[in-house]
């Protein structure tokens, strides 16, 4: 069996906010696919019970008043981590692009709302089957050119992967689970000969020495513009007011 034939799993969520720590899900979705059964797709509106700000809604269309039509955060939350436990229990792999975001929010909102965590829904378990594209990318194809290229839609369409919607949870689990699809296919020698501890100590190894190449580089190429030290010239520019630093690569 490939990759692209077996039962698999992806995962994303919408937030309030940038910062996975204190930033609610607004919505999420689990699209389950392969396996020779017809695809399934979950989806979460949730009232995360503080205002969405005007940036969060231009990204994934969702304000106050819909969210207000959503479930309740400890309940939908339940049954997210739920499914998530039942799929990894059974064996699927977990996809989700950028997955340091999606998990970490979903393991601080599960604290906020008194409930148990993944660890402790997952007892004994060291080495869950977690895939994120955006680590392998980065890993297998480490000279992408261009400003935002490593962000999902390029990164999509990098690997031929086409959507209408972007920016829905469904839409983008979906395109995180065909990324990693191609990935696999593309890549089968190097991704495919590693079983699941084998490809989790893998990526956890490949996104610290990522972080730390881009820790390295703010400090000596970032222009303020993009996120560097404001006081610094670089090239023989002056030194200009740094933008706004948007979290993650979504």
């Amino acid at each position: 069996m490939t990759f692209a034939t077996i039962r698999k799993t992806a995962f994303d969520t919408e937030t309030t906010g940038p910062d996975p720590t204190q930033d609610r899900i607004v919505t999420a979705a689990l699209v389950v696919r392969g396996g020779g059964r017809d695809d399934k797709v979950m989806s979460w509106l949730i009232n995360p019970g503080i205002p969405i700000p005007a940036e969060a809604t231009e990204v994934h269309g969702i304000d106050d008043a819909q969210a207000a039509e959503g479930a309740d955060p400890k309940e939908a939350l339940d049954d997210i981590a739920g499914n998530l436990t039942a799929a990894l229990r059974y064996g699927m792999p977990l996809i989700a692009f950028n997955l340091s975001f999606d998990w970490t929010v979903l393991a601080c909102e599960l604290a906020r709302n008194g409930l148990p965590s993944m660890t402790e829904r997952l007892p004994g378990v060291s080495a869950l089957p977690l895939v994120d594209p955006h680590v392998i990318d980065k890993q297998v194809d480490k000279y992408v050119k261009g400003t935002g290229m490593r962000k999902l839609k390029p990164t999509a369409e990098r690997y031929g992967v086409e959507l209408e919607d972007w920016h829905t949870a469904e839409a983008d689990a979906l395109a995180a689970l065909l990324i990693a699809e191609a990935q696999f296919a593309k890549f089968s020698r190097q991704l495919g000969a590693m079983g699941p501890q084998q490809l989790f100590a893998a990526q956890k190894a490949w996104r610290a020495e990522q972080q730390a190449s881009l820790q390295d580089w703010f400090r000596k190429k970032a222009t303020p513009e993009q996120g560097g030290d404001p006081n610094k010239v670089i090239d023989g520019s002056w030194p200009l007011i740094p933008a706004p630093r948007q979290a993650g690569d979504r």
